[in-house]
């Protein structure tokens, strides 16, 4: 089993910046993909950034391309989603999910996933 807390959420003006972090504990998240989705209200969870744990690669939806960096920290057990030029077409509550499974854009092929936390950004 694979717990993930999420924490970092806000309220933030366009253009600003937020980090947000997602502490793993029960397993080391070394030998999982780990990503981050996001669910606006009335709309389906959706594929944000993702972190290969074979390779390293990571990537991103086109949306927030150029603006977000999703980074590993596995000492820490933590992923981390730098989001910066924030838009308000990106506020939602983020989720991360830690996945074993190669299709990592797709949500439904996650194990685990944390509680979420809001993010909203005003105009």
């Amino acid at each position: 089993q694979v717990q993930l807390v999420e924490s970092g959420g806000g309220l933030v003006q366009a253009g600003g910046s937020l980090r947000l972090s997602c502490a793993a504990s029960g397993r080391t998240i070394t030998l999982y993909d780990m990503g981050w989705f996001r669910q606006a209200p009335g709309k389906e969870r959706e594929f944000v950034a993702a972190s290969r744990w074979r390779g390293g690669s990571t990537y991103y939806a086109d949306s927030v391309k150029g603006r977000f960096t999703m980074s590993r920290e596995n000492a820490k057990n933590t992923v981390y989603l730098q989001k910066n030029r924030l838009k308000p077409e990106d506020t939602a509550v983020y989720y991360c999910g830690a996945n074993r499974d190669d299709d990592y854009r797709s949500w439904g092929r996650y194990d685990y996933w944390g509680q979420g936390t809001q993010v909203t950004v005003s105009s």
